[in-house]
């Protein structure tokens, strides 16, 4: 029986209110679990320094029955938010990572970019841009706009970098939305389906009331938006002045992949913040096994354990998700395959020049620039598959 009279030293834990329960967390690790709210009575009494008997006692005032102080503190044990005085490691949440939290400019800095005045100028760029596709059509990019110059390989090179530095933006502008609310992040590659895709650890934002998520989760596309409106204003004054569609096809493929929520998204973080679940993916994952009988007993119970709330949206989102596939299957033949062949192509006429051509070897460097990514997302398949088998 734990001694009443001493007391429980937590890592320094965050508390949110999610309806009837708290959402409580430990930001330096990026874990996060829902507890009922006599939970988070007494981890409040701890983290003020309260012997455990008087953590025992505001838990009995506020549920109205005695609080088994023996198994909740084994369970905070467990979930590793009692202090060992050990350096904590932060939960991996991509393949490859950061392996700390990245700080940056202070709160007050940058948090004029994301005020009500800056998100009026964000919503208003994004009108713009809907508005300006839909009355002049001629404007939607076209693949063949990626082609700079005459030369597939020198239009590449010079595109490449670009597109990295787009995406490059996106995703800063999701840490300096998470800086404006004193938080820390972590960048990260992974896949999602065929795609290589970069991203930033957002974590520390269940440490936040809900209100407070949407900002950062949404600063990447708004971000986008206002360089899109930039781009397709410039066109709109100067014509298709080169690089201006190129910029266009880019920044559009961009914006429509954030839509396809079923690939874990920024859209998906908003899905999921707007509709109150806690681990949806997962539990989509669990209920698409037992559809197709593929339910052990360790899944199962797993299952039995999940929110409730996250059982009844996984009901229809994983039906969501398959179909959803076939959308990434169309997305990837739409904007990314004709790149492909075109470039696979154009390497492949390279060989009539010759070993000894430089055209050959140029034709090899670029495609190798364009088929990285696919491979590098075969290598990432192949070491998800190995982790799973190894389990």
């Amino acid at each position: 029986m734990t001694d009443a009279t001493s007391t429980v030293r937590l890592r320094p834990l965050t508390l949110v209110e999610e309806g009837t329960d708290v959402l409580v967390g430990d930001p330096e690790r990026g874990t996060y679990v829902a507890m009922p709210a006599v939970g988070g009575v007494v981890i409040r009494a701890l983290l003020d320094g309260a012997p455990l008997a008087e953590a025992a006692e505001r838990g009995e005032a506020f549920a109205g029955e005695p609080v088994d102080l023996d198994d909740f503190v084994a369970v905070l044990t467990e979930l590793g938010f009692v202090d060992t005085d050990e350096a904590p490691t932060p939960v991996p949440t991509a393949a490859v990572q950061q392996r700390s939290w990245t700080a940056g400019p202070p709160a007050a800095l940058v948090r004029p970019l994301f005020s009500r005045a800056a998100w009026v100028v964000y919503a208003a760029a994004a009108i713009g841009v809907v508005a300006c596709l839909l009355v002049r059509p001629d404007l939607w990019p076209r693949p063949t706009d990626l082609l700079l110059t005459g030369d597939v390989g020198t239009s590449l090179l010079i595109m490449l970098p670009v597109t990295y530095a787009l995406v490059a933006v996106h995703e800063a502008w999701h840490w300096l939305a998470a800086r404006a609310l004193d938080l820390r992040t972590r960048f990260g590659i992974d896949r999602r389906l065929f795609f290589l895709v970069f991203e930033t650890d957002l974590s520390q934002l269940w440490s936040v009331p809900r209100r407070q998520r949407y900002g950062p989760q949404l600063a990447g596309l708004a971000v986008d938006m206002v360089l899109l409106a930039a781009l397709l204003a410039g066109q709109l004054v100067l014509g298709p002045v080169r690089p201006l569609p190129a910029l266009v096809f880019v920044l559009v493929a961009s914006t429509l992949w954030q839509c396809m929520i079923f690939l874990r998204t920024d859209l998906y973080a908003v899905l999921v913040t707007a509709i109150g679940c806690r681990d949806l993916w997962r539990v989509k994952s669990l209920l698409l096994r037992r559809a197709f009988g593929r339910l052990d007993e360790r899944h199962r119970a797993e299952l039995d354990r999940a929110d409730p709330h996250d059982v009844r949206v996984g009901t229809w989102f994983r039906w969501l998700w398959l179909a959803g596939c076939l959308l990434a299957a169309g997305y990837f033949v739409l904007f990314y395959l004709p790149l492909l062949r075109y470039v696979g192509g154009w390497a492949a006429d390279g060989f009539a020049a010759g070993v000894g051509s430089a055209r050959l070897w140029w034709g090899l460097a670029t495609a190798l620039l364009v088929y990285a990514p696919i491979l590098a997302t075969l290598v990432l398949a192949v070491k998800a598959v190995r982790t799973r088998a190894g389990r």
